[in-house]
């Protein structure tokens, strides 16, 4: 008979450690119940303006590399701060359903090599007031382009993939319209 009661008061205890709230002013902790849902996978198609040239720029130069290459262009260590459209089409009067906001640094010594911490912030359809997080190196003259997404928020909570970019327009000035195509695994 004490076994029995014994057994009883261990899955009882057992029992309640799966409901035990921890509160503090810094953290909590309670039971994760599992519902087991499915995790989705979205694929997403944009444009990315980058104008940092003209009367409206969308990015500006933060910091200026004391160096300049010999053509006379930014070089490591320049960094811009961006607030770019996203767009359904290439074009600029194309429909905006987002912006990239973040910044992007020349972080490579031998090539045209960015670092890019992003987010894009989606402002149309289901996708209003949702996130992703790109985090990754962004080595510009390559044909195609494929960057981490690392986190998301809103519909994209728990978001991890891939973006893949590619230029569809540059000019002299460091002007660029950029086609993504961004894949992510998200609950």
């Amino acid at each position: 008979m004490a076994s029995i009661a014994t057994l009883v008061i261990f899955f009882f205890t057992l029992f309640l450690t799966f409901f035990i709230t921890i509160d503090g002013g810094f953290s909590s902790q309670s039971p994760i119940i599992s519902t087991k849902r499915m995790a989705k996978m979205t694929r997403l198609h944009f444009y990315f303006h980058d104008i940092i040239d003209g009367k409206n720029p969308t990015a500006i130069q933060i910091i200026k590399s004391p160096n300049k290459t010999a053509a006379g262009i930014a070089s490591f260590g320049t960094t811009f701060m961006a607030d770019d459209p996203l767009t359904v089409g290439p074009e600029p009067t194309s429909k905006v359903v987002g912006r990239a906001q973040g910044l992007y640094a020349l972080a490579s010594q031998n090539e045209v090599g960015l670092l890019m911490v992003m987010n894009f912030a989606f402002s149309e359809g289901i996708y209003n007031g949702s996130s992703l997080s790109m985090l990754g190196r962004n080595p510009v003259f390559h044909t195609i382009r494929e960057m981490p997404i690392v986190g998301g928020s809103g519909v994209f909570r728990f978001a991890r993939g891939y973006a893949l970019a590619k230029t569809v327009w540059f000019n002299k000035n460091g002007d660029a319209v950029v086609q993504y195509n961004v894949t992510v695994v998200h609950y």
